[in-house]
């Protein structure tokens, strides 16, 4: 059986597993009688990566069959400062998975230079997890947060997706948000105004806000930047997810 290095996006966690990503996902989302059930994200990552961080050879040693032949599903290398210790080039694809276990695999591409102009809304998924509105687009929004010369937290690394606002990217003031499945949207909308009216170009909306956030919130994908580095896994248009991942897509409108 060939052994897999997932990295996982909630909890942050770089895990070894004999299960394959559809199988994984199933498992980690819906779980064991011991585990909770819940949304999941992970990348899976080249198995040929190391890094002096990760002691990835002793987890792959300790990822074998059970006793009576049943893969081994999850060891744990490391559960602290992942993300920032994986390179962009050892991402692979990106696996969605719902509450009930559906698995949806995001293919990781070069992120757009275009994009549209108004405002945006940022969902950080690790290594933080604020919810952010900005008048910077996703490359804007990265460097700002990963580079010191733009600011003076700069991030190692940041996996983030930019979430719809319908209306309100381009009125904050009076654009229909009534279909914006977020909370206290009033203050949202004051969060946007004042980026776009003040000497100030992001806003924390929510400085905790729950990583498992409704998919169909996705506008244009998912960025994970490392350095300098910025992958892309952009969200399948409507028409492909219910065709190509129909189960799935039923699914995470629940």
């Amino acid at each position: 059986m060939d052994t897999h290095l997932y990295l996982s996006l909630v909890p942050e966690a770089l895990i070894a597993s004999m299960l394959d990503p559809e199988a994984f996902g199933t498992y980690y989302a819906v779980g064991t009688m011991k585990k909770a059930h819940g949304q999941a994200m992970f990348v899976e990552v080249d198995p040929a990566f190391r890094d002096p961080f990760f002691r990835i050879d002793d987890g792959m040693k300790r990822c074998v069959p059970h006793a009576n032949g049943n893969p081994k599903r999850s060891v744990y290398i490391s559960v602290y400062r992942v993300a920032e210790h994986v390179p962009v080039s050892a991402l692979g694809s990106l696996y969605l998975v719902t509450h009930d276990g559906r698995v949806a695999e995001l293919k990781k591409e070069t992120p757009p230079v275009d994009h549209a102009a108004g405002l945006y809304l940022y969902q950080e998924i690790c290594p933080v997890n604020p919810l952010v509105a900005s008048t910077k687009n996703p490359i804007q929004f990265h460097r700002f947060m990963s580079e010191p010369s733009e600011s003076v937290f700069a991030l190692p690394a940041l996996y983030f997706a930019e979430l719809k606002l319908g209306g309100l990217a381009v009125d904050p003031e009076r654009g229909d948000g009534g279909e914006l499945p977020y909370g206290n949207l009033d203050h949202l909308r004051q969060c946007l105004v004042d980026i776009r009216t003040k000497q100030i170009s992001t806003k924390m909306v929510d400085r905790n806000h729950p990583v498992a956030f409704p998919y169909r919130t996705v506008q244009t994908g998912f960025y994970f930047g490392h350095g300098q580095e910025l992958a892309f896994y952009p969200m399948p248009a409507k028409d492909e997810l219910l065709s190509r991942y129909y189960a799935w897509w039923r699914s995470a409108q629940m």
